[in-house]
């Protein structure tokens, strides 16, 4: 009886131990997909450019084949119900892409100077949005977010105003998507923010010191570094989540495969 007994707390024990690894290996995947709450899915496809399953509705963000080969990376992937376009670069928007994936229902949103570059037959299609407008579209609240280059210039990769971040709200939940930008006043003083997908690559965006203070500064339940090629390579995700862990132990910084072999 004694040894049964044993035998049941080794395995309680084991049990407990394997649920523990399970758990942490997901909290800190590196893989294509990651479920978490609020019903929200997210699949990088590269660099800027991934897709939001949030519930029902599949959204585009950027879609670019950004520097990858693979001409097939949105083959088998859901029709989008709306595309969202932060800038006019081609590491976010592709005409190409945006011709094949776009389809009669999908509605695209995207600041002017985006606007310009979509085909005339795809405009009928399209919101324009400036920065801090807000709509409701397709039971989402999105409102545009400033992104631009600290300290400003006429000169720099992102002057302020050309393009937009977003804040999307459903049921709830908001999720907040920087596009290219430095830790910006517009960024720190975010509220609430369950999803944040923040850029950070040198000389383009900021580095990660400055995202990982961004980030301890307006205190996203989770945050995704993305965007993150830089012209030497890649920019330290491990570093920079460890300096958010530092600083709020609580904020979850989940790590994926933003770059295909």
């Amino acid at each position: 009886m004694k040894v049964t007994v044993k035998l049941i707390i080794i395995f309680i024990l084991v049990a407990v131990g394997l649920v523990f690894i399970f758990k942490t290996q997901m909290n800190n995947t590196k893989g294509n997909q990651n479920n978490v709450e609020n019903n929200v899915g997210v699949v990088p496809v590269t660099h800027a450019s991934f897709i939001l399953s949030w519930d029902e509705l599949n959204i585009y963000v950027d879609p670019s084949m950004y520097k990858i080969s693979k001409t097939d990376a949105f083959a088998g992937k859901p029709i989008p119900d709306a595309i969202l376009f932060t800038d006019i670069h081609n590491d976010h928007f592709d005409v190409e892409i945006l011709k094949t994936i776009a389809k009669e229902k999908t509605i695209i949103i995207a600041p002017q100077a985006v606007m310009e570059k979509i085909p005339e037959e795809m405009r009928a299609n399209t919101l324009v949005m400036k920065n801090w407008e807000v709509m409701e579209k397709l039971g989402l609240k999105i409102e545009a977010i400033p992104m631009y280059n600290l300290p400003e210039s006429a000169e720099s990769y992102h002057p302020k105003g050309r393009g937009n971040g977003y804040v999307l709200e459903k049921s709830g939940a908001r999720v907040y998507i920087s596009g290219d930008t430095a830790g910006i006043p517009e960024m720190r003083n975010l509220k609430n923010i369950d999803m944040a997908f923040v850029a950070m690559n040198l000389p383009y965006t900021m580095g990660v010191e400055e995202a990982a203070d961004a980030v301890l500064a307006f205190k996203p339940k989770q945050v995704y570094p993305y965007h993150y090629r830089t012209p030497e390579g890649f920019s330290n995700v491990a570093e920079f989540k460890e300096l958010v862990n530092k600083g709020n132990p609580d904020i979850e910084v989940v790590q994926l495969e933003w770059y295909p072999k």
